[in-house]
């Protein structure tokens, strides 16, 4: 049961081309539950959830804003990239549907009570706006909330002298953590209002805060969101959200709290077919298999089935949709369509395409000049912020080799050097030398410490001398006599003690060789 004693909010999702769906739920919250709507204390969007969010408060026609959507989609799929190719520029039609639909006044209903998520340029960080002066600053948030860098464009839209880009890449599902926050999102997942898929969920993904699992029909809604579908999935997605909408207010008991009128207009024989069919639909919805026949029918393309589901619809709404998925097609466009033609067309692209870029350039151009000078005047303080941050890392990087090499030079002069002899006067008794305890305690310094002391201790205890004449003498006695190495000399050292025992243990000079001279 939704908690109605404590105020409730409302967050639609940004979804790029899914925003149809936003309009679907929008729709039946109007027509089955107005009370949510007229009582929301705040109504937040994100990136197309913006569009939506901005029509439901300010009351503007829904039929409307959703054709507008598929004919944006229309307009798209008409050439060979899509939304990609130069001539398509999706901000400037964006703005004109919203100067179309939204009411003079809609910047007055909405202020205090819209939330539009914007993404700051300067530092990235999620800003929501509420406040609007005129309706013109409200399109302009509209326009800066769905604003995706590259897919839109190169600069970044501003909005009362602030950059910013599409709020859904810091939050694309705004105050989604209150309680009482009814989220809104077309991508299956933990969303109030969303899709329920039946295949299987292998992961989730948390995109700034929207849920996403990981199934195959939300892997196709993905592909999607910036390349739209055919008029009749649209449709069909608006038919989705109307039915999810549904789903949720008959799971939380509200249907009894409907008021009499309709936000959207009905004559009485199609308010009573409504009522059976809405019978039927809870009937349904008690049931295990409810979700599976909604899903069958998200991405059908059956006219015959699509009309029996759009039965329920506003007739506003529903009159509306079908108007705008109705093809209209001159001579032209019905020989553009034959296959010769479109393959003629596609092998002309490499000579068609530069020309059409260059024709599209120069008429954005044209519209730029206007905002020439405070566009070239930011992108000239991007480009210096940039530099300057580029030869601050390049200063850090050179100041740490460097300090690192020096250190190291300094350590390694410091292990090699010898320490200063100790001057006169009474120093403590210890069994090594006062430089050996001090200093460094690594073991380069210890190394170099010993052996320092060993070729200070030796030459009292051994002395060692080279004889050129390479004989060999050793004292075997205290008596002075000769051992058999005298007799036989080897090549090689001569050693002897050291002290009073020096001069008997010399060798006589016949007993040297005699082919010596």
């Amino acid at each position: 049961m939704f908690p109605l004693e404590s105020p409730w909010n409302i967050s639609f999702a940004g979804c790029g081309f899914l925003g149809i769906y936003h309009v679907g739920v929008a729709s039946c919250l109007q027509e089955q539950a107005p009370f949510l709507v007229d009582n929301a204390r705040h109504i937040y969007g994100a990136s197309a959830g913006a569009l939506t969010a901005s029509a439901l408060v300010s009351g503007a026609c829904l039929g409307q804003a959703g054709a507008n959507i598929i004919d944006v989609a229309k307009e798209a799929r008409k050439r060979f990239l899509g939304p990609m190719h130069p001539s398509f520029n999706l901000v400037k039609i964006m703005r004109t549907m919203l100067y179309r639909t939204l009411p003079p006044d809609a910047h007055t209903l909405a202020n205090g009570r819209l939330g539009i998520s914007l993404t700051r340029v300067s530092d990235g960080e999620n800003v929501l706006v509420s406040q609007f002066n005129s309706k013109e600053e409200l399109v302009q948030a509209c326009v800066c909330s769905a604003y995706i860098p590259v897919y839109c464009g190169l600069i970044p839209p501003t909005l009362q002298g602030v950059r910013y880009v599409d709020g859904g890449i810091s939050d694309n599902l705004p105050q989604y953590e209150l309680k009482n926050t009814i989220t809104v999102s077309p991508f299956s997942g933990e969303s109030d209002i969303c899709p329920r898929d039946t295949s299987t969920n292998l992961h989730e993904l948390r995109f700034t805060n929207t849920s996403i699992q990981f199934t195959l029909t939300n892997l196709y809604r993905v592909s999607k969101a910036l390349f739209p579908p055919d008029p009749q999935t649209m449709k069909a997605m608006c038919k989705q959200g109307y039915k999810d909408a549904l789903h949720f207010i008959r799971r939380n008991g509200l249907l009894q709290y409907r008021g009499p009128q309709r936000a959207l207009g009905r004559a009485d024989g199609e308010e009573e077919e409504v009522e059976e069919e809405g019978d039927e639909e809870e009937e349904v919805a008690t049931g295990v298999n409810h979700h599976d026949g909604r899903e069958v029918a998200v991405f059908s393309e059956n006219s015959t089935a699509e009309d029996h589901i759009f039965e329920h619809l506003p007739p506003r709404l529903h009159r509306a949709l079908v108007e705008a998925c109705k093809e209209r097609r001159s001579l032209f466009q019905s020989l553009g369509n034959l296959l010769p033609i479109r393959m003629a067309s596609a092998m002309m692209l490499p000579y068609t395409l530069p020309l059409e870029s260059a024709m599209s350039m120069t008429i954005r151009l044209l519209e730029w000049l206007p905002d020439v000078q405070e566009d070239v005047g930011w992108i000239r303080e991007q480009m210096v912020k940039l530099a300057q941050c580029f030869l601050n890392q390049a200063r850090r990087r050179l100041s740490q080799q460097v300090s690192a090499r020096l250190s190291y030079q300094v350590e390694l002069r410091r292990t090699q050097s010898l320490p200063a002899r100790p001057g006169p006067g009474p120093r403590p008794v210890s069994i090594l030398p006062g430089w050996m305890s001090g200093g460094s305690s690594s073991m380069l310094d210890l190394i170099l410490r010993l052996d320092q002391y060993q070729r200070q201790l030796l030459p009292g205890l051994l002395c060692v001398n080279l004889d050129l004449r390479a004989s060999i003498f050793t004292q075997t006695s205290a008596e002075g006599g000769l051992g058999p190495l005298a007799e036989e000399p080897e090549e090689g050292l001569v050693m002897r003690p050291v002290g009073p025992e020096a001069s008997t243990a010399s060798p006589p000079s016949s007993a040297r060789d005699p082919g010596i001279p």
